[in-house]
């Protein structure tokens, strides 16, 4: 081991020996103009030998009262500042007037916390801010990051015990879908425990989220299909040689598939999409496929990807890159409202969160994380959980509430996977689909089912195609509430879907 790691380890079980929980109120942030108009508190939960650090933002409403709502982001790895500033927080980044230095933040008057207490969570360890004490520590997969949040969340609880008796609902979007509904039986299983102290979970709240690996590869495919993304023609020249081919792209866009689809069908496994076949037929298939795709920003494909910023436009891994390191973009705001894409509102949370005043101000640890990422691409992640559809046969005999919600253009977990693996719950309809609204305009469609006690309120989010000037859209698309995703936030559409009453899933008959 290298001494500097040791030193670093020795430092740390020194500073933290007697101290398994730290909490500080924190009354102003670098950025904000005065003091924060809500309740924030920072820390670290120790669990095992990791610190696992956390935002917690109480409700502006009725704290007594109103849900407690644990939050995590997807990736795996993305920081829960990503759902605090970019999803379902009270804090915005203000992009059209960065002039550099430290990005300015601004109230963001539609978050959850109007009508709930919010706990973000870094999680799994070695994301945002949180850090294991070990070198072995930063290994982590899918059952080890559910026990550990689980043991935050019950630790977190007791050293604030006042939030045992509201309501308790888990959450969490695109790939942490899999580790919360693991977290969600964890809770299940510790209430059969008469020794621990009983949690009130009420449900959970799921964006976009991965359920089953082999269910959403396939609506991948048929969510291209749907949405005119593949020619109709091209399997016809599959075939044909490579000049041809390129010929026959240049009619795509106007296309839908059919062809392409079928013939996937047929040699990747019938009426359903094996992605893993080794028929080479179908690897063939499933790469024109990914060409017709590629250059799609596929969290919402309605977006603009940032490859244009990439100095090697043309190299895939270059583009790669620019992804995963939103901190390297040189930032000019003349060019921001002309040439926008997503990647300039994460790069300001690169400058933010890496600036020591922001560090002090949050009570980060020194000598802890030293380059903070949003998306920590390079986590020891081991993917050991390919379903989690069985877990969720087994809430719809739990009396859980549960809403679940998914863009319809998003191409990283489509809105058809998110409907199929519903459908294989088999649950009753009570409120058939229909279109829900906001200042009169369709806002996305919703369903609502029950069994046995256990209700499920889907719902899509239509996703908008964004103005050309930034400055014309901020106030509608501030944010995206999930990693992974394509919801584009539209005025006032999370309180509308978690109001009290929507979140407390009290039955208004509408």
């Amino acid at each position: 081991m290298p001494s500097t790691w040791c030193l670093r380890l020795f430092l740390l079980l020194v500073f933290s020996a007697n101290a398994a929980f730290s909490g500080t109120i924190v009354k102003t942030l670098p950025g904000f103009d005065g003091e924060l108009p809500f309740k924030l508190e920072t820390g670290y939960v120790r669990v095992g030998t990791s610190e696992m650090f956390y935002y917690f933002i109480e409700s502006e409403g009725n704290p007594k009262e109103d849900p407690l709502l644990l939050w995590y982001s997807g990736g795996p790895g993305c920081s829960a500042l990503n759902g605090l500033i970019y999803e379902i927080g009270p804090l915005a980044f203000n992009i059209t007037e960065y002039e550099g230095g430290i990005p300015s933040l601004m109230y963001y008057p539609y978050a959850w916390t109007k009508t709930a207490s919010i706990l973000f969570v870094d999680a799994p360890v070695g994301t945002g801010f949180s850090f294991p004490l070990t070198p072995e520590g930063f290994a982590t997969s899918d059952t080890l990051a559910a026990k550990e949040i689980y043991q935050f969340l019950r630790k977190w609880l007791m050293e604030h015990p006042q939030y045992l008796k509201p309501q308790l609902f888990v959450g969490a979007d695109s790939y942490s879908g899999i580790s919360a509904t693991l977290v969600v039986q964890h809770v299940l299983d510790g209430n059969l425990d008469t020794n621990l102290t009983q949690l009130n979970l009420k449900g959970y709240i799921l964006g976009c989220p991965e359920i089953d690996g082999k269910i959403t590869a396939n609506a991948k495919i048929v969510f291209t299909h749907r949405i005119g993304l593949i020619s109709d023609e091209l399997y016809n020249v599959i075939l044909v040689k490579n000049f041809m081919l390129s010929f026959t792209l240049f009619f795509l866009v106007n296309n839908v598939i059919f062809h392409l689809v079928q013939a996937t069908k047929v040699t990747c496994g019938g009426d359903y999409f094996d992605t893993t076949s080794e028929n080479p037929a179908c690897y063939e298939n499933l790469q024109l496929i990914n060409k017709c795709t590629k250059d799609l920003y596929k969290n919402n494909i309605l977006e603009p990807k940032c490859t244009w910023a990439s100095p090697e436009s043309a190299d895939e891994p270059a583009r790669r890159l620019l992804e995963e390191n939103a901190e390297g973009f040189i930032l000019s705001p003349p060019r921001i409202p002309e040439f926008w894409c997503r990647n300039f509102n994460y790069a300001l949370s690169y400058i933010w969160a890496n600036d020591q005043s922001v560090r002090a101000a949050l009570n980060i640890r020194e000598g802890t994380v030293h380059d903070w990422k949003r998306c920590n691409k390079s986590l020891n992640y081991g993917k050991d959980v390919k379903s989690v559809l069985d877990y969720h046969r087994n809430f719809t005999n739990k009396g859980l509430q549960a809403l679940v919600y998914n863009g319809d253009h998003d191409l990283i977990i489509p809105n058809l996977a998110t409907q199929g693996w519903i459908g294989k719950l088999n649950l009753t309809i009570v409120n058939d689909w229909r279109p829900w609204l906001v200042d009169g305009q369709i806002a996305g469609y919703t369903i609502k089912y029950s069994e046995n006690g256990y209700r499920l309120t889907y719902a899509t989010v239509k996703a908008r195609r964004l103005k050309k000037r930034i400055t014309e859209e901020v106030d509608t698309h501030r944010k995206s509430p999930s990693v992974g995703n394509v919801i584009t936030c539209l005025r006032g559409l999370f309180t509308i879907i978690l109001s009290r009453e929507s979140l407390h899933f009290r039955n208004s008959g509408n």
